[in-house]
């Protein structure tokens, strides 16, 4: 049997695709499994071992429709669910079975604030996808293989080598991400050094928070490659983030995670960590919250008490106790 899995997007979003491909490679040991995404993302199944083949989408359709056609796939299991999907398995005419979204739902969800999607997780709704073929969940975290040999010595200054705290402060949108001046209260309060990561397009905020949190942060955030961050992460003695790709690939290795959601519920998306054993998921009742499915590049009403108003005592606490 001869088994393509798709997901194009977005990084967390193919993370948890990762129990998936596992579990069909596992529980159909003939099966040769395949995995198309885009270019960007290839680096999220370099070193998996339970995908035999990867695929990259290509500039137009037409040519990756004709790379899925010559390898004559018995079955498409299609976990992204769009129009360009939809598009390749009418085009292909191979069987398939799709994630269901609930597009609807979660628009009635954020519309009118009610609760219409049940709260389970996105990797329990990819596995619905490949029930048929009699796979079920196995239990076990995500999957994310770093792929170099890296060394604290050579990453971090040696007052963060002997055990600091992970504190992801970037995210795509900024209703995702907590205000510096937030974060700095919280770095203030916490006994262990901190590691601040994420990308360029947080490099000034992590200079600032830096500056004024005190000796104990490091600033890495545009300093070091995604890859190093995961290893930076592995390290770790417990990780704060928010929603974004990094503190979902943290999952992998089972560290006490604090999961901050702003603008943002876990539920709705069914992405709240997934088989970490010590998690804080801190968020606040708002009438206005959620206000979107995925991050805005603005509080629509001006005030961001979603963040601003957090407690901060729960998420300090957890982290000093480990």
């Amino acid at each position: 049997m001869k088994i393509l899995v798709i997901r194009f997007s977005s990084m967390g979003d193919i993370i948890y695709t990762t129990p998936v491909v596992r579990c069909l490679k596992k529980q159909l040991p003939d099966a040769e499994i395949h995995f198309l995404t885009k270019p960007a993302f290839k680096y999220i199944y370099d070193n998996n071992p339970y995908v035999d083949k990867l695929l990259l989408l290509k500039p137009t359709l037409a040519e990756t429709i004709a790379d899925i056609k010559a390898e004559e796939y018995d079955h498409i299991i299609d976990l992204h669910n769009n129009l360009r999907t939809a598009i390749l398995k009418l085009r292909t005419g191979i069987k398939s079975s799709a994630y269901k979204k609930q597009t609807v739902l979660k628009w009635l969800s954020i519309k009118f604030r009610l609760k219409l999607v049940p709260p389970t997780h996105l990797v329990d709704r990819y596995l619905k996808a490949v029930a048929f073929l009699g796979v079920v969940n196995d239990g076990k975290p995500i999957d994310y293989y770093i792929k170099n040999n890296y060394r604290l010595s050579a990453l971090l200054p040696a007052s963060h080598q002997n055990g600091y705290v992970a504190f992801v402060i970037g995210a795509t949108h900024f209703t995702k991400r907590m205000p510096n001046v937030k974060i700095i209260s919280i770095c203030r309060q916490i006994n262990m050094p901190i590691v601040l990561l994420g990308g360029k397009d947080v490099q000034a905020n992590g200079e600032e928070i830096a500056a004024a949190a005190g000796t104990g942060i490091y600033n890495a955030c545009g300093v070091t490659t995604l890859d190093e961050s995961v290893y930076l992460v592995s390290q770790a003695k417990s990780i704060i983030g928010f929603d974004t790709g990094l503190t979902h690939i943290a999952e992998a290795f089972n560290k006490p995670i604090v999961s901050v959601w702003g603008g943002t519920v876990p539920e709705l998306l069914g992405v709240q960590p997934y088989m970490v054993k010590d998690v804080l998921v801190s968020g606040i009742d708002l009438s206005c919250r959620p206000c979107s499915k995925f991050g805005l590049e603005k509080c629509p009403l001006g005030h961001f008490k979603c963040m601003y108003d957090m407690p901060e005592e729960p998420i300090t606490a957890f982290i000093n106790k480990q």
